[in-house]
């Protein structure tokens, strides 16, 4: 185990040593001299799920003009990304070819490709190791350098929908003791507006989606100035009515035109209540001990429309083992109407959040032929509740050095 660790440290030093576009080629090298590894090669996966790209090193020095794509349903990356573990996926006189998950809480970030002369229990654990190493490696570096972007793109990007892709958060899947989210968006061929956000306080996770007026940039503009507000007003501490008003209000300040629905929730992660706002948007729907039901909500104005009175906090009844889905109105408009969210919702009840919005994402776009005209966007939250805190009340003293 000592090994292992002064290993894995060695990996993380030529990373940091590197250049950020380099990270690959660097895990690359370390497989290559520990386990006579060849044919080494990380597979992204696209922005909405449906395809992974092949980056090797020279196609990462190309800036992605060669790149593989590889539809994911029926393949052996699809079965590493929904079960998690790694997979032997066929012997030949090359070697052992194997594919590992390179994910960080969750959020799946593509998988390590890889051919072994020798694949002993001890060899694989130790590449799954590399591959677990290489998500933190990658999340680090991404920051630096568009070599993570394109190879997460398998379309080019309108500007519309190059502003969208922004607002949204950087991992699109969550895992923590109390929860596990994953959310998707689908953008429509003229991008509609939608958004989903989330973030994890100390002791509340915060959720949205919301869905602005319009399309193409226009809506792309509306969506900066709601997520902007949003966001603004929950980090300066404001409660989740003043979020609201301040996120009507940007609306507001531009016109009467400015419109957007949305749901604003915050989970308490001690279980003591979770609160929502709903500015006209549709009911989230719930799984429970089988049954998949809508919440029913009061419904206040959409943000930006003008409203008697401020809007409505109410409470959502959340239990422990329920999943609730939050979906803009693309999941069911005209084109989409066919698509049976609430079966798709208990067929995939035992699957992770991430493949349920892939699931959903995927019966819709089939069901407009891959033309959407609204976006449909879906973020699924499974309750875990909550659980003894294992740390001190106070830290421990620490001795004089």
């Amino acid at each position: 185990m000592a090994r292992d660790r002064i290993e894995l440290a060695k990996v993380l030093a030529a990373a940091e040593a590197a250049t950020p576009v380099e990270s690959l080629d660097v895990v690359a090298r370390n497989l290559r001299d520990r386990f006579n590894a060849r044919y080494v090669s990380f597979l992204f996966v696209d922005v909405i799920g449906q395809r992974v790209v092949r980056v090797g090193e020279e196609v990462a020095s190309q800036r992605g003009r060669h790149a593989e794509q590889i539809p994911l349903a029926g393949s052996v990356y699809d079965e590493v990304l929904r079960t998690q573990r790694l997979v032997r996926a066929g012997d030949s006189g090359l070697g052992h070819r194997v594919v590992a998950p390179v994910t960080n809480r969750g959020d799946v970030i593509g998988v390590l490709e890889l051919t072994l002369t020798n694949a002993t229990p001890q060899v694989l654990r130790r590449v799954e190791e590399a591959a677990h190493a290489l998500a933190y490696i990658i999340i680090a570096d991404r920051r630096f350098t568009d070599l993570y972007h394109w190879g997460q793109r398998t379309t080019r990007l309108s500007l519309a929908a190059e502003i969208q892709r922004q607002l949204l958060p950087s991992a699109p899947s969550c895992e923590a003791p109390q929860f596990t989210l994953a959310a998707a968006l689908v953008p429509a061929d003229a991008i509609s507006g939608d958004t989903y956000d989330y973030t994890l306080d100390y002791d509340t996770l915060h959720l949205s989606v919301t869905d602005a007026v319009g399309h193409d940039v226009y809506s792309a503009l509306l969506a900066t100035l709601l997520v902007s507000a949003s966001r603004g007003a929950r980090r300066a501490g404001a409660d989740l009515s003043e979020q609201a008003r301040q996120t009507h209000q940007a609306l507001s300040d531009h016109g009467p035109e400015a419109l957007a629905t949305g749901l604003l929730l915050r989970i308490p992660l001690n279980g003591s209540g979770a609160q929502l706002i709903n500015a006209g948007h549709p009911w989230p729907l719930r799984l429970r001990e089988g049954r998949v039901q809508q919440v029913p909500l009061d419904v206040d104005l959409p943000f930006g429309a003008p409203s008697p009175h401020p809007y409505r906090v109410q409470h959502l009844d959340l239990r422990p083992g329920d999943r609730l889905l939050l979906y803009t109105d693309g999941m069911q408009e005209r084109q989409t109407e066919t698509v049976d969210l609430p079966g798709i919702i208990r067929d995939t009840a035992t699957e992770h959040p991430r493949e349920v919005v892939r699931t959903l994402t995927a019966a819709v776009t089939a069901a407009c032929n891959g033309h959407l005209l609204d976006d449909a966007t879906a973020l699924c939250l499974d309750w875990h509740g909550t659980l003894p805190d294992p740390r001190p009340a106070s830290p421990p003293s620490r001795s004089p050095q």
